[in-house]
């Protein structure tokens, strides 16, 4: 990408070459009244990329896609807040699916490729009252790049998996177009199809698994996700155990 790039209404591009975050970059645009709903930001390298449970995000310079998107829920009750994660996530996972097969989403909202990582994100919201005011959903999807970190436990990249580079752009569009669907769902109430699809596409439903928590490692099979993102396990006892975030892990 480069600064002449654009993006299909409604939404805008924000680029910039390097930024610390995608998502703090664009919270200080907002704050400064130069972001607006389906503002997009997008770089080409973060120095400071953040990621679920504190973690950082590598990514070879000019090589994937790293954007934030700006979006303004005030329709959501802030206890609904899980279906924008769910709808993210449906988005990429179902327009990386052109390019192959084997795709799913781990709980609660990384996208994965067979055993291997292509995708992780960070949603964050403010509220008003009870209802959502806004939301930054920061993404990072590995692209074009070839080699990782050793340091990384089980990277891949869309490059990797096709056996050929792609062009970032499009994707972008193509992956916010098919968000901006699943958003209009929200508005309009249709929450069944998106949970319902959401559960379909989870990493190891249904399959026996190891999985860790504060008492140690355990077998267990996902039965669901709850309304308010908890995820249900049931053990190998048939004891169904509920989650919230980083309570529970996958031993992969």
């Amino acid at each position: 990408m480069d600064t002449h790039s654009n993006l299909q209404p409604p939404f805008t591009l924000a680029y910039i070459p390097e930024t610390s975050s995608t998502i703090s970059y664009l919270k200080s645009l907002h704050q400064t009244g130069n972001a607006h709903e389906y503002t997009v930001a997008a770089t080409d390298y973060q120095t400071a990329g953040r990621g679920q449970r504190g973690n950082t995000w590598e990514a070879e310079r000019g090589k994937n896609l790293l954007f934030s998107l700006l979006l303004e829920p005030a329709f959501l009750a802030a206890n609904k807040q899980f279906l924008l994660s769910q709808a993210v996530s449906l988005a990429i996972k179902e327009e990386l699916e052109h390019y192959a097969n084997g795709f799913s989403i781990k709980w609660p909202n990384d996208i994965y490729w067979r055993e291997k990582k292509i995708c992780g994100m960070l949603i964050e919201h403010d509220l008003q009252g009870n209802h959502l005011q806004l939301t930054s959903a920061g993404i990072g999807i590995n692209v074009n790049q070839i080699r990782f970190s050793p340091g990384l436990p089980n990277p891949v990249s869309l490059s990797q998996i096709t056996g050929k580079a792609h062009d970032r752009l499009p994707l972008l569009q193509a992956i916010l177009d098919r968000l901006l669907k699943y958003y209009r769902m929200l508005q309009g109430g249709d929450i069944a199809r998106i949970t319902g699809r959401y559960e379909e596409a989870l990493f190891r439903k249904g399959i026996m698994a190891p999985f860790a928590d504060g008492q140690g490692t355990f077998m267990g099979q996902i039965t669901g996700v709850r309304p308010n993102g908890m995820l249900a396990v049931k053990d190998s006892t048939g004891k169904e155990r509920l989650y919230a975030f980083k309570e529970v892990s996958y031993v992969l």
